[in-house]
């Protein structure tokens, strides 16, 4: 089955634009649109998407309120429905209210088409995302405040094999798994096994979550690339 999505942008031409690049997937399907957060809600309850594309400035109510609402609804109903945000204001603040809210991801909306594809794909599998130069951005200013660094994982043993380490530090990074894939000369799917162990031994819920581990077990530090590689080509 296609993984459906709502569109909800106050701009006819955007929402037009996204659909084209949508559809052009046979994965994904555009089951509906709305032009501000009220519409947003009221289409989630009534077309129950997978992944709803939210601009998060809006007049009236904003994506982040209806990203709230959206998400506050579907938890009553046990009904998981992901939300990825889209802004063209490179603002961390913006990522982290909308992240807050209960999205899942969070993109500029000059991402190239592909990379906007992969996200939905991304979020809709149950993954988060966050546009990397966002990503770290929002590590740098808040890694002071995550607590010190710890050297292993409480009981002494660590969990993680060397190449989990590997792919931990670059997905930490904001690297996609292509990225990583390309960087460790592995192929994508390994690279998504990997990402899948990672999570499943750290008790993780998502990527975000596995980079947060990674700034506060101190396995990278905000501001500094690691030795040994470059950063991702774009």
């Amino acid at each position: 089955m296609p993984v459906s999505v709502l569109l909800v942008d106050d701009q006819p031409l955007v929402r037009a634009g996204f659909r084209m690049i949508l559809e052009s997937d046979p994965h994904l399907s555009v089951v509906g649109e709305a032009s501000d957060g009220r519409e947003a809600v009221r289409a989630v309850r009534s077309l129950l998407p997978d992944v709803v594309l939210m601009d998060v400035r809006m007049a009236g109510m904003d994506g982040i309120e209806a990203t709230r609402q959206i998400v506050s609804w579907a938890r009553s109903l046990d009904h998981r429905v992901r939300v990825l945000a889209l802004t063209t204001f490179d603002l961390d603040e913006y990522a982290v209210e909308v992240l807050r809210a209960g999205a899942t991801g969070f993109l500029l909306k000059d991402a190239p088409p592909a990379e906007l594809v992969s996200a939905v794909g991304v979020v809709a599998d149950g993954s988060a995302i966050v546009s990397p130069p966002v990503l770290r951005r929002l590590l740098d200013r808040f890694a002071p405040l995550l607590p010190a660094a710890s050297s292993g994982s409480g009981d002494g043993e660590d969990p993680l094999t060397a190449r989990e380490h590997e792919v931990l530090r670059l997905l930490a990074r904001g690297w996609s798994n292509a990225e990583i894939a390309a960087h460790l000369v592995l192929g994508e799917t390994t690279v998504k096994s990997h990402v899948g162990s990672i999570l499943t031994k750290l008790g993780l819920r998502d990527r975000v979550q596995a980079v947060v581990y990674a700034y506060e077990h101190g396995l990278v530090r905000p501001g500094q690339l690691d030795e040994d590689a470059g950063p991702p080509s774009r």
